[in-house]
């Protein structure tokens, strides 16, 4: 059975995209822990990230630095953290999070609620910068 994210990469659920290769995907994540909390991902649906062949997961992971750079333009904060749980979506994923404090990337936390207008303004603004890095 396809993940959500197949489903996302397969177009049949929609997303706020940030950026797309060939053989990868950034999108906002709907259930965020600060704006500009990205999901990044390979197209190609593995469960494990340490699954990933390495250059797949090399590339993977260059992707996700040129996503972080345009977050980090787009969305005041100290830094952007990196967070591989791998337990919530059968579907390896990167978790980008603008932070100011470590117990910003608590996924305990309460989730922050946009509405469809803002997660739209806030993707375009992120994709911009992504686009100009």
């Amino acid at each position: 059975m396809a993940s959500i994210f197949s489903k996302i990469v397969a177009g049949e659920i929609p997303c706020y995209k940030i950026a797309e290769t060939e053989d990868f995907m950034a999108f906002l994540d709907v259930f965020p822990l600060a704006e500009g909390h990205t999901l990044v991902i390979p197209k190609k649906e593995t469960d494990y990230i340490f699954n990933i062949d390495d250059d797949n997961l090399a590339r993977l992971t260059l992707f996700a630095k040129k996503v972080a750079n345009a977050i980090e333009k787009s969305v005041p904060c100290q830094r952007i953290g990196i967070a591989v749980i791998g337990l919530e979506v059968p579907h390896a994923h990167i978790h980008l999070i603008p932070i100011n404090h470590v117990s910003d990337i608590n996924f305990s936390r309460k989730k922050l609620s946009f509405t469809k207008e803002q997660m739209t303004a806030i993707a375009l603004k992120i994709r911009n910068n992504f686009i100009n890095t």
